[in-house]
């Protein structure tokens, strides 16, 4: 299992989208949190995006995942990086 931070940029114009699926979203978050696939997530303060800390098998099984965001079926999300990465201090780092 590896660990992957996943950046979500939202435009301005989606705010009232997000406002109305947040709860569906976050709802999937939280069933993904009770399986161990989300590690932490939260929105950026200034609005701009998110970012989301997932445990996945490889970039097919995270990309899968995220399709199955809420935000993603709606369009929400205007853009998406993606990167493995390796914790070697703090809460996450005996999970690699």
């Amino acid at each position: 299992m590896s660990i992957y931070a996943v950046e979500y940029v939202y435009d301005a114009d989606s705010a009232q989208i997000r406002d109305e699926h947040r709860p569906a979203h976050r709802e999937w978050l939280a069933g993904l949190l009770e399986e161990g696939r989300v590690l932490a997530s939260g929105p950026f303060k200034d609005g701009a995006g998110a970012l989301l800390i997932f445990t996945a098998e490889d970039e097919i099984d995270l990309s899968s995942l995220l399709m199955k965001d809420p935000f993603a079926a709606v369009g929400a999300i205007s853009g998406m990086k993606t990167t493995e990465w390796q914790p070697v201090i703090g809460p996450f780092a005996h999970l690699v």
